[in-house]
């Protein structure tokens, strides 16, 4: 059998207590943050954190991002808002350390976090959305299949200024043949 949580050059896992420092310090990165979140930027303390660390709900699943070489983490992806009745998920990414980022990492973190979503929990669909400033993001979601599927207009202001919201989403069989084609 394929590992599903195992990339060429990263791994997916649990959080450790010792990822607390890292994913701190990313969460007081205001560029990082704003984007990820279309909330107003606030720094967690470590309390809210661990307490993200360690949930289990029956609806998200949350992994640490780590580079097989070291086992160091680089960020995070998310399953979440999972609909079993429709097999419907929503995803998100985040690499954290900045050395890490424009390296392929996270492209190879979300082929992972894919295969899982769609071979190992048999969902349907998988959707996020992503700032219309965010084209970095964009151009990794595009090469993975996900495909735009419409625009919150002017959803977000950001230094005065109002962003789109893009949806994109991917179906199994998308997927399943963007795998056959290499």
């Amino acid at each position: 059998m394929k590992r599903l949580l195992t990339g060429t050059r990263i791994y997916l896992s649990g959080f450790q207590d010792e990822d607390l420092a890292a994913i701190r310090e990313w969460n007081s990165n205001e560029e990082l943050q704003r984007l990820f979140d279309a909330l107003p930027h606030k720094p967690k303390s470590g309390e809210e954190i661990k307490k993200w660390m360690g949930s289990s709900e029956d609806n998200a699943f949350r992994f640490a991002i780590r580079l097989k070489n070291d086992g160091r983490i680089i960020g995070f992806v998310e399953l979440d808002g999972i609909l079993w009745t429709h097999r419907v998920g929503w995803v998100s990414i985040s690499i954290g350390d900045e050395p890490a980022w424009g390296n392929g990492y996270g492209k190879e973190a979300m082929k992972c976090l894919l295969a899982y979503a769609f071979q190992e929990l048999n969902l349907h669909r998988i959707q996020l959305t992503v700032f219309s400033y965010n084209e970095r993001a964009i151009r990794l979601y595009e090469s993975l299949g996900f495909t735009k599927e419409g625009s919150y207009r002017q959803f977000l202001q950001r230094d005065g200024d109002r962003y789109d919201m893009h949806l994109y989403g991917i179906l199994v069989d998308e997927w399943r043949e963007r795998l056959k084609e290499g």
